[in-house]
């Protein structure tokens, strides 16, 4: 017979066993906001200090000690998340979470905020997602016998274990599907598919040899016309949505084009827009980290209603050449090599390229009837290897739920 279950009188935990409890968070643990430090000023003695950027960014007062975990509050999609201690963290965007022992096994508080989705607790009066300490300590929660809370947190333990090796190692596939993709493109696009031929060195050494009847040109001599986008973004709280979007950085950063990646505009910005997406261009990022800049993707056909913003450039090339070509020879290892190492920017995540440098890139450049050849031959084993890909990231998707459903079933009382 299953045990008696009774109503928690909170939608997201639903009914528990008749005998638990229903308490706020801060009578579980204690939080504390990371504190920034002034440009002179020294964390005090004792503190753990908080690294990031180009060295010591703030502090928590606290000691670092067994049970102890931190909670992200931005960083938009990661809001809410749990982890123990470990590494480096930016200070103003964490919350120490000390367990009050007493009350609280430390393990089962762990997986009780794991389960919690306290992403729902956001602010989004920000750029970004944000979750106030204040918020999170009176959320209610579900609290079990202190001695149910130990047997719940081993079996969490043991079985989210398994799903976790399985994640890593479906994580680890899944980057070598991606590698074998690359090399893939960068062989064909500087060696050909048409097999052994004679060959001739290109003078430079990320490209080596390529086939001897090929040319090796800069960019900037394929090109036609470059154009980018404005900024489509307004304060006017009070203008509703036009109807029109925004391509994100995002929506090439993969190298493929991902049109649902936009920000929808408002009618007061819409004057703003002026570059459409358009078929039969490449898209590139001019902005990103220093790995991602100079991604670019291929767009197939016109998508009335969206724009590009400044971030990103939409190239035409000369009539004369393959598009797709150009495409999977910009997203070759030698070509993505050039773009990382003469990037510059203020930080790590904010990478620029000018047009000038992403015009001097010099890509091997086949005759017409072999960038046919080899676009063909790429779109037929890229799309075999994405399709791998993207069962395994469904996989992923799957397992990541099925680990959320256990942790709430389990410390819930449901299971």
């Amino acid at each position: 017979m299953g045990r008696k279950m009774k109503d928690s009188g909170v939608e997201w935990i639903g009914e528990i066993p008749e005998d638990w409890k229903i308490v706020s968070l801060k009578r579980l643990c204690s939080f504390e906001a990371g504190k920034t430090l002034s440009s002179n000023e020294i964390a005090p003695k004792g503190a753990y200090k908080v690294y990031g950027g180009n060295g010591l960014r703030g502090y928590y007062s606290q000691y670092n000690h067994e049970g102890d975990c931190l909670l992200v509050g931005r960083q938009g999609a990661l809001c809410g998340n749990v982890h123990e201690v470990s590494g480096k963290f930016w200070a103003t965007e964490h919350a120490w979470i000390t367990t009050k022992t007493p009350v609280v096994d430390a393990g089962y508080l762990f997986e009780l905020l794991k389960g919690m989705n306290l992403n729902q607790y956001a602010s989004n009066a920000a750029a970004q997602p944000g979750l106030s300490v204040g918020v999170v300590a009176n959320v209610k929660t579900v609290l079990p016998p202190k001695n149910e809370q130990e047997k719940i947190a081993n079996k969490l333990h043991n079985k989210c274990v398994v799903i976790e090796n399985l994640i890593e190692k479906n994580k680890e596939i899944i980057e070598t599907y991606k590698s074998l993709k690359q090399s893939l493109i960068t062989r064909a696009v500087t060696k050909g598919v048409r097999g052994k031929r004679e060959m001739k060195d290109s003078r430079v050494k990320r490209w080596g040899m390529i086939p001897n009847n090929w040319d090796f040109v800069r960019l900037k001599y394929c090109i036609t016309n470059v154009s980018s986008g404005l900024s489509a973004v307004t304060d006017d709280d009070t203008s509703g949505e036009s109807g029109k979007f925004v391509l994100r950085t995002s929506a090439v950063s993969t190298g493929i084009f991902i049109p649902s990646e936009v920000k929808a505009v408002l009618k007061s910005a819409e004057v703003r827009l002026k570059c459409p997406v358009e078929g039969n261009t490449l898209i590139v990022s001019r902005m990103n980290t220093s790995n991602m800049v100079g991604s670019c993707a291929y767009v197939d056909r016109d998508y009335e209603n969206i724009f590009l913003p400044d971030k990103l450039w939409k190239i035409h090339l000369k009539k004369e050449y393959n598009v797709k070509f150009f495409w999977y020879a910009i997203n070759s290892i030698p070509a993505r090599a050039y773009y990382s190492e003469i990037s510059t920017g203020a930080s790590a995540s904010m990478q620029n390229i000018t047009m000038a440098d992403f015009g001097n890139n010099k890509i091997a450049l086949p005759p017409i009837d072999e960038q046919d050849c080899i676009a063909s031959y790429l779109d037929e084993k890229c799309t075999a290897i994405d399709t791998l890909i993207a069962k395994k990231e469904q996989l992923l998707t799957e397992l990541e739920a099925y680990k959320k459903s256990l942790i709430y079933e389990y410390v819930t009382g449901k299971r």
